[in-house]
């Protein structure tokens, strides 16, 4: 428990009523949540506003409420703090309420459209290996050193960051690698956070249902890099053409990283198979078990952020050549006659494209390259035929089907796609709404040597339907229907 009026940054508090000098339990912002004692912050967001639900924190026993208006009628039981926001006291004072646990360790923040999973990950298990005890804020999980906690978010809300670092803090961890999602920075939810370092790995079409336009979504990017401290280091892809914009403003040290101009860190790929990627990386030659040239640029991205923190270059290399793919990142399947799929959580058009553009770099052209891909629905609309563009132009055969449909029919998300198949690659497309029957397909088409992805969910183990999360793991049912096909 602590005192109120010690984790209150005052600097944001227009006016306060009553006593700030109460001692508190935790803090809430789902009023659902609220226990006697706990401070309840009315925050303002996308889907409802918690000023609507002051009332009910009460009536469970709130003895504190902050808020960006007071309510007509304010109980003097209650103590009440008006503050300019409220989402950005939540996460200064979640930090204080844990003692500012960012500054005790090295936090890595990685934004960017795709490659934050596979970056955060490798990190993890690199500094690991190299002895340290480490932390990870992911989407596929949550670890404190090799403890794990379940992700719900890219990122976590303030509480639950601010209470895994100071778990973290309290077991010794020296890093933790953190991705940093669009939604995080403009919702301030890693407001109160001091990093070490910051990571841009690229920027391209996803989350315009949130942010609406591609404008709104860079300047969310950017506003994680405005905020790191003079103390960090800002380390960005130059290939992406958005990599000067993220640099604009900051005052971290500036590094860049590229495979096709002059940067600090630069890469070759010299040889990019089925088996792994052999790069050159600062003059030295190393193999990957690693595939794509996507992940040329995270494993660059990863060997440069270990150099910047003090780690020797070799042994850094040495240990990364060891590390196996990402859980849900390209996950290579071998099935009867020579048949292999790939699954991989690629969701948005860049993604889809980086991986069938690897595939068909790598593949023979003797062989079918069958896809089976779907879009989430409540997200993104825009997107959708964009992707099925991609699919169908870039595969010989493409099954769209349902991905985590949500609240949505997956017919009428199935419907968007298909407007986006170009007349030429209509003969090509199949829609199967039901992703087993899809997947089942697509292994009764293989032939020999054929090659079959499954694109979009990756590591999930859910298929969400109305709300439900139905058991689905694509590689799973991947490798049951391989065994049937032998």
């Amino acid at each position: 428990m602590k005192k109120l009026r010690r984790i209150l940054p005052y600097h944001l508090a227009l006016d306060s009523r009553g006593d700030v000098d109460i001692m508190i339990r935790a803090l809430q912002f789902d009023s659902r949540q609220v226990l006697p004692g706990d401070v309840f912050f009315a925050v303002r967001g996308s889907v409802s506003d918690g000023h609507n639900f002051i009332g009910m924190a009460i009536e469970k026993g709130a003895s504190a409420i902050v808020c960006e208006a007071f309510p007509a009628e304010m109980s003097a039981l209650i103590s009440w703090v008006l503050v300019t926001d409220s989402a950005l006291t939540l996460a200064i004072m979640a930090s204080a309420y844990y003692d500012n646990p960012s500054q005790k360790l090295q936090l890595i923040g990685i934004t960017g459209t795709n490659g934050k999973t596979t970056t955060v990950t490798l990190l993890h298990g690199l500094f690991t290996k190299l002895g340290y005890k480490t932390g990870l804020l992911s989407t596929i999980k949550n670890l404190v050193q090799q403890r794990e906690v379940p992700a719900t978010h890219t990122t976590a809300d303030p509480v639950q960051i601010n209470h895994l670092l100071s778990e973290m803090c309290e077991e010794g961890c020296e890093y933790c690698f953190m991705e940093v999602s669009s939604h995080a920075v403009d919702q301030k939810r890693i407001a109160g956070l001091r990093f070490r370092g910051g990571i841009f790995s690229n920027l391209t079409h996803d989350h315009l249902d949130y942010h609406k336009t591609f404008d709104a979504y860079l300047r969310a990017k950017k506003g994680f890099f405005d905020d790191l401290p003079d103390s960090a280091f800002a380390l960005v892809n130059k290939d992406d053409k958005n990599a000067a914009v993220m640099l604009q403003n900051t005052r971290a040290t500036k590094f860049t990283y590229s495979l096709q101009s002059m940067a600090d860190f630069r890469c070759r790929i010299l040889e990019n198979e089925f088996s792994g990627l052999h790069l050159s990386i600062e003059g030295q030659d190393v193999w990957f078990r690693l595939i794509g040239s996507f992940n040329a640029y995270n494993i660059l991205s990863v060997y440069a952020s270990a150099v910047l923190l003090g780690q020797d270059p070799t042994q850094v290399l040495t240990l990364l050549s060891r590390m196996a793919p990402v859980d849900g990142r390209f996950n290579y399947i071998s099935g009867p006659a020579n048949i292999i799929a790939i699954v991989d959580y690629a969701h948005t058009p860049d993604a889809l494209k980086n991986v069938l553009e690897t595939i068909n770099d790598i593949r023979q052209h003797n062989e079918k390259l069958i896809t089976v891909v779907g879009a989430g629905g409540n997200r993104d609309t825009t997107k959708r035929p964009v992707m099925a563009r991609i699919s169908a132009s870039l595969s010989d055969q493409l099954i769209l089907t349902s991905d985590n449909p949500r609240f949505e029919e997956a017919e009428a998300i199935l419907e968007e796609m298909m407007k986006g198949i170009e007349a030429s690659d209509a003969r090509k497309v199949l829609v199967i709404a039901d992703r087993r029957q899809a997947i089942k397909t697509a292994v009764t088409l293989a032939g020999e040597n054929d090659i079959i992805l499954v694109a979009g969910k990756g590591h999930e183990t859910y298929q969400e339907i109305k709300g439900v999360k139905y058991p689905f793991d694509d590689r799973e049912i991947v490798k049951e229907l391989f065994s049937i096909k032998q």
